[in-house]
């Protein structure tokens, strides 16, 4: 067994509260419950030996046994196939989704072995480890065919079910068994409370039932989406991804369902991504209201106007840029110096002190959120969007972080800057048109200054462009969502002269890095791969300047780094690895949006073509081909 599969080599499973990713061997090697921020039960993804792991596999070896994994079509059941000399069998990997709004500790997966061909052997192994591996567990054997593994003090326990006999290894529990054509078991690990107490011991019958749940639950789910559009299976993937990934009680997203997983392998760029942020989560509405999600879109505009109401953040602003799934804004980031981490990436870090960091963008994203198009959301939600743009008239021209994090020191980030013009840009077209108390002339003094600061300070006449910041003249990714935003025309020579920029800063066939560390120091060693949103980001701004054919071919080949279930990492490195948490919203989200941008645009060009190009595979080619003669 690989002790660290390629982070692509993963599925999720997930019930709306927390998630698994479950291995192409077979193995759980990451679960943490009973929230996706809560401490890891299985986290052998970041140490192999030391993490904890479930793995349930056909126990031929290796080399004798060919594997590949698929979800159920518009599901998020998971099957991973083994294929070996003696048979074909299947692992079925799922998790009733959690359709109650209360919050539970109780939270079952569910995995059933069957074999369809054939007669295989199959071994399984249960080894949690609480707390991050960071707390001792005592096992107690209620039969033969159940274990409690116990955590520490009054905290969370793993109970293990199974229609095989199950026998201790230390403090673990483990079994071996073989099937033949048409037989099947299910063994179930639930985490319940401080009790230990679990459900009675579900049948092979009370497990189908569940599966035809979780089947029926994602296929009745998926009709509510509008995309009829060109890539409608990627698409699919995508919204359940993003569904997986959010915290039903609440309404929140995650970032990602994992942390420390690295963006350079062996590098300290290993982050904790399992917390809501305000830009991720905000940029996500309008995809989901796009896509016909609109239940998803509007939860979350509750939960951003509660965050607005409650205040209480770190720095004492309105708003913080991340919050735990609860709302709870402090995210103590810790080191875990017993953890190895993936392939050796170390610092492994929990929690997140960016937290803690100026990031002025936010703004824009939470305004652009609670006022979706000529929707102003509730009454209350209004009331709490007047008092952050009176607070933004005194605190826009600041310093910050910038969308990035960077720990180099704050910069008058560009992106800031059109981000807080996108605040008070909103909330005047809101006022005006629902006829809304405002302080509108004071609105829009700080709108027009913002914007006269982002063309004369923000525009670098030498490199034709707009830059990351008003010191330097690196361009920056970010600036990709000028268009969207309606900061300027997608056709403006300025925008495209920009483009063009990037093109040649930041762009490496069809993917595109945020930023050039080198040239704008991040206060990080090491290096990042490109990032997958800034790809997704450029075709869709390649797909609106009238690049179509570039941007249809960068969107194809894009989709080629996908994992073998459409899921995506943060980054892609040198040799087209998936690098970063996995799978990450904000790349799903983003992929969400290039293809609605790019069908429309392909149905535009459908009825008004226009003259042929050479296509962009062959601009290469033609640039470096040598002479046949």
């Amino acid at each position: 067994m690989n002790p660290y599969p390629p982070i692509a080599e993963h599925g999720m499973v997930g019930d709306l509260q927390t998630a698994a990713l479950v291995s192409c061997e077979g193995t759980v090697d990451w679960w943490c419950s009973p929230r996706f921020d809560s401490p890891s039960l299985f986290a052998s993804l970041l140490d192999s030996e030391r993490g904890g792991h479930c793995r349930l596999a056909v126990d031929l070896g290796e080399d004798a046994t060919t594997v590949r994994q698929l979800y159920l079509p518009d599901t998020a059941i998971l099957l991973t196939r083994f294929m070996a000399p003696g048979g074909v069998g299947e692992v079925a990997d799922f998790m009733v989704p959690v359709e109650s709004p209360v919050a539970t500790d109780r939270h079952s997966l569910v995995r059933v072995v069957r074999v369809v061909r054939g007669s295989l052997p199959f071994a399984f192994a249960c080894r949690p480890r609480f707390d991050y591996a960071r707390a001792p567990h005592t096992l107690t054997r209620p039969n033969d065919h159940s274990a409690v593994l116990h955590g520490p003090g009054t905290d969370l326990h793993v109970r293990t079910t199974g229609d095989v006999a199950l026998r201790s290894d230390g403090d673990d529990v483990a079994a071996r068994f073989t099937l033949s054509a048409g037989q099947a078991v299910a063994i179930v690990l639930t985490t319940t409370d401080s009790d230990g107490i679990a459900p009675p011991e579900p049948s092979l019958d009370d497990v189908v039932e569940q599966m035809e749940r979780c089947r029926v639950f994602w296929m009745s789910w998926l009709r509510s989406c509008t995309y009829r559009g060109r890539w409608q299976d990627v698409v699919n993937r995508s919204a359940i991804t993003l569904k997986l990934l959010t915290y039903a009680p609440s309404g929140a997203p995650v970032a990602a369902a994992t942390m420390g997983l690295p963006e350079q392998i062996g590098g300290e760029r290993n982050w904790d991504y399992r917390y809501t942020w305000i830009r991720d989560a905000s940029l996500s509405v309008r995809a989901l209201i796009d896509l016909g999600f609109e239940e998803e879109a509007y939860a979350f505009r509750r939960w951003l106007r509660d965050r607005i109401e409650a205040g209480g953040s770190a720095s004492g602003d309105p708003l913080q840029i991340m919050y735990r799934v609860d709302g709870e804004p402090h995210l103590t980031e810790e080191i875990l110096d017993h953890l190895e981490g993936y392939r050796g990436s170390r610092p492994v870090r929990a929690g997140n002190a960016a937290a803690d960091q100026l990031q002025l963008d936010i703004y824009g994203e939470a305004a652009d959120a609670l006022i979706v198009g000529r929707d102003i959301g509730a009454l209350r939600g209004w009331k709490a969007l007047n008092g952050v743009l009176d607070w933004l008239c005194d605190h826009w021209d600041r310093r910050d972080e910038g969308i990035w994090e960077t720990r180099g020191g704050r910069q008058n980030f560009t992106y800031s800057r059109l981000m807080t013009w996108v605040a008070f840009d909103r909330g005047i077209r809101a006022a005006l048109y629902a006829s809304r108390p405002a302080d509108l002339e004071r609105w829009t003094a700080a709108r027009d200054a913002v914007f006269r600061q982002i063309v004369e300070r923000g525009w670098h006449e030498k490199r034709q462009a707009f830059v990351q910041h008003f010191d330097t003249d690196v361009v920056d990714a970010s600036l990709l969502l000028m268009p969207r935003v309606g900061f300027v025309s997608a056709h403006d020579r300025d925008w495209l002269s920009t483009l063009d920029a990037m093109d040649h800063d930041l762009v490496s066939d069809s993917l595109v890095y945020r930023y050039d560390p080198a040239a704008s120091p991040d206060g990080l060693r090491g290096s990042e791969g490109t990032f997958n949103l800034c790809s997704f980001f450029y075709v869709e701004a390649l797909a609106r300047s009238g690049r179509l054919d570039q941007a249809r071919y960068a969107f194809d080949k894009m989709l080629t780094y996908a994992n073998h279930v459409d899921l995506f990492a943060e980054e892609i490195g040198p040799s087209g690895e998936q690098l970063g948490n996995f799978p990450q919203a904000f790349t799903h989200l983003a992929l969400v949006t290039a293809a609605m941008a790019l069908d429309e645009e392909l149905t535009r060009q459908a009825t008004t073509p226009g003259a042929e190009h050479l296509h962009p595979a062959f601009h290469h080619i033609a640039r470096t081909a040598p002479r046949a003669d």
